[in-house]
């Protein structure tokens, strides 16, 4: 609890900074734009239409599809900029419609007596208009509010920090405390900024000068409190940080743990690591110099960027051809192949394996569409997933796609009877889980490599060598070990890691 306590405030800063830039932004044009739309009422449709189709849109998804449309234009496409763009777009529809729902609901009556006192329609919208309308509005404000804090913490799969941080590694390492503290804190943060927009209103229609400066004292506070990041970076602006990415699950957390400690150890170069990146997003940002480190595993490589063909894929060839086309059309160098194998496997009860006979994934052909299987967000869309029901046949009765933290825990409760596992989960033997044999060789091999951008190669060659020094340091069990130091006996990653390299040291 102290551990995760002692982190809370730079995620609440970051996600503080992140929703109020939002929601001021999405105010500013949503307001202007309403009144606008009550002006001309062909604008009205078309509008407020778009505004409901970026609502539609998978908060997650938007978020992510910022990426890869910054990164064509050149800008910076991970951390805060995608965050930012996304949740401005999804404050955009209650305040939008609210303002001209609040507009054109006012009495005709009222409209005319302004004309008849010879008030131009610009002092007609500012002086009787917009304080009619302010409730209405008011109450758009808020619910953008809310939903803008919510839909914060989906921004750190794109690499901005926030309270979603919490959530995302604490599912994936079982940490509940950690999803605690990071939903009650952004339960808390909407209701502060819902009761400060709330009393603002109340000041301004009683006219109660010393409650509207009470509220704007309020959000001037948590201002200030969420430039203190931008504060510290700008005043550390001289030292030079690696950022090490990860992806959404236990294993990153801990490599990353260990690549940014062996940077620091080795090198004598601060790093920090910038965890549960999408799958996708984390390349693109080692590409486009968000990040400078990570690891990613040569299978994935292969089928996912390289485009290849994953049947009958060759370990050491696929190894050797990874290394030279990243090179070659990426410019990114693999500077260690760190001695493990974490491929996508197949994982079955025990008990249950045994009862149907099912050794291999080819036994599952003729028992498939009785079975219900499992897999996390991505891997029925991969190419390595067709592949395997491709070479072997299968047609599972149903195929759920779920958190990788409750695959293990949706087999235990036998809500599904396949999972789609990693090799070198610690879970497996934990729950006495049987992995099936990839008889026919459909899945490629996953190889975990340092994968480092040409910026970093180039600029800081010390870097690249201490990571050099990693190559071959972990095999298969020592790394379900840690995984299931975390996973099992509820170990931070970060521990878990330094614990590693000091044992490396010795």
């Amino acid at each position: 609890m102290k551990e995760q306590l002692a982190l809370l405030p730079r995620y609440l800063a970051a996600h503080l900074g992140l929703t109020l830039v939002a929601l001021a932004l999405g105010v500013a044009v949503s307001v202007p734009l309403g009144v606008l739309v009550t002006r001309s009422r062909r604008l009205e449709g078309p509008v407020l239409g778009v505004a409901s189709v970026v609502q539609t849109i998978p908060s997650l998804a938007l978020l992510a599809f910022m990426v890869p449309v910054l990164a064509a234009l050149g800008a910076r496409s991970i951390g805060y900029l995608p965050a930012l763009i996304g949740l401005f777009l999804y404050s955009l529809l209650p305040v939008l419609r609210n303002t001209a729902a609040g507009l054109s609901g006012l009495d005709p009556a009222v409209i005319e007596a302004a004309r008849g006192v010879g008030m131009t329609p610009r002092e007609q919208l500012r002086r009787v208009e917009l304080p009619l309308a302010l409730p209405v509005i008011v109450a758009g404000v808020r619910t953008a509010a809310v939903l803008t804090v919510g839909t914060a913490t989906l921004a750190t799969p794109v690499g901005a920090p926030s309270l979603g941080d919490y959530i995302f590694s604490g599912l994936q390492t079982r940490n509940y405390t950690a999803v605690l503290i990071g939903c009650v804190a952004s339960a808390g943060l909407a209701l502060v900024l819902d009761g400060l927009v709330r009393g603002l209103l109340a000041g301004v229609t009683r006219h109660s000068r010393r409650l509207v400066l009470l509220c704007l004292g309020g959000f001037a506070g948590l201002a200030v409190f969420a430039a203190t990041p931008v504060v510290r970076a700008l005043l550390a602006r001289d030292q030079v940080s690696i950022t090490v990415g990860a992806k959404t699950f236990t294993e990153q957390y801990i490599l990353a743990g260990i690549v940014a400690g062996r940077i620091e150890r080795a090198a004598g170069v601060p790093a920090r690591t910038l965890g549960s990146l999408g799958s996708t997003v984390v390349f693109d940002a080692l590409k486009s110099g968000g990040i400078d480190v990570y690891v990613d595993y040569s299978g994935t490589l292969w089928a996912n960027v390289l485009r290849r063909s994953t049947e009958s894929a060759d370990r050491a060839s696929v190894l050797a051809t990874v290394e030279r086309e990243l090179l070659d059309r990426y410019n990114v160098h693999v500077a260690a192949a760190l001695g493990f194998e974490n491929t996508y496997a197949l994982a079955m009860r025990r008990a249950e394996a045994e009862r149907l006979g099912i050794r291999r994934i080819s036994d599952l052909g003729a028992r498939a569409r009785s079975l219900r299987v499992g897999g996390d967000y991505e891997i029925f869309q991969r190419p390595e997933w067709r592949a395997v029901e491709r070479v072997y046949g299968l047609a599972f009765r149903e195929a759920r796609s779920m958190d990788p933290s409750l695959l293990y825990e949706a087999l235990r409760a036998e809500q599904v009877d396949v999972i789609t596992a990693f090799s070198t989960d610690g879970r497996i033997s934990v729950d006495d889980l049987v992995l099936l044999e990839d008889d026919r060789r459909a899945i490629p091999p996953y190889d975990a490599l340092v994968l480092v951008s040409d910026r970093l190669a180039r600029t800081r060659p010390e870097v690249l060598e201490a990571l050099r020094g990693l190559s071959g340091t972990i095999d298969a069990q020592k790394m379900r070990q840690m995984n299931a130091a975390v996973d099992e006996k509820e170990g931070s990653p970060a521990a878990v890691a330094a614990r590693f390299l000091d044992e490396l040291r010795r």
